[in-house]
């Protein structure tokens, strides 16, 4: 086995959180009218993509009925349908869309993960379960080895992602990276450059805060960064 599939065999057994498993479990017993013929994953989800990427995707966490459905980060629900698409339009993706973890599609030079694995109550992890779940993020950073781009996908993940940095040592605060759409960052030397984006969630699509430009727009910027790290 693979470094990152023994790490995802490790993401899927975890039970460091019992009301997330509790609540992954029951939603995929119950399940939504719309998917009642379909086989829920319901376990915690692993990331996924290309092991040597330069472009991370982080998000927040997996939808009860979307990735905690398909067993796939961020797929079947709306997020992912305009994620996916946008992936696909700026070469990150080999298709447009994803309906099952055996559609055959599979991610260029990108890689997605989320800062919980577990579809939470509400959307809302608690703060600790996040903590539960950053070593699994921590060992993601590692393994990438040609990292060049974080994209972070809403605040929660973007802050995520700057504590971890924070408890590593390589930047002393928060408080000097504020979030905004389509934002870049140089966070600490040799790290990768940091770059903020609204979450694709069915909210801000419906309001029109995120468009599929505005989202086209921040991995057109991923990928000119990456091809090109010393021009910022």
């Amino acid at each position: 086995m693979t470094a990152f599939e023994i790490l995802n065999e490790e993401i899927v057994t975890c039970r460091l959180c019992p009301r997330l498993r509790e609540h992954s479990e029951r939603i995929a017993a119950v399940k939504r009218r719309a998917y009642r013929d379909f086989e829920y994953w319901g376990k915690p989800v692993p990331a996924f993509g290309d092991p040597a990427a330069r472009v991370l995707i982080l998000g927040l966490a997996p939808g009860a009925h979307g990735s905690n459905r398909t067993g796939r980060m961020f797929t079947g629900d709306g997020s992912g349908a305009s994620l996916y698409r946008v992936l696909h339009q700026t070469g990150f993706a080999s298709q447009a869309s994803s309906v099952s973890r055996d559609d055959g599609l599979m991610l260029r030079d990108a890689f997605i993960t989320a800062a919980a694995r577990c579809a939470p109550p509400g959307n809302k992890p608690t703060p600790q379960e996040i903590r539960n779940c950053r070593p699994f993020l921590e060992r993601e950073l590692d393994l990438l080895g040609n990292l060049k781009v974080v994209v972070a996908l809403g605040k929660i993940a973007f802050d995520n992602y700057l504590d971890l940095l924070k408890l590593r040592g390589l930047i002393k605060s928060r408080a000097p990276f504020l979030f905004g759409h389509n934002r870049q960052f140089v966070t600490a030397p040799g790290q990768p450059v940091l770059i903020s984006s609204y979450h694709p969630s069915q909210q801000n699509t419906s309001t029109g805060k995120l468009t599929e430009k505005m989202l086209r727009d921040v991995f057109r910027r991923a990928r000119r960064v990456a091809e090109h790290p010393a021009i910022r």
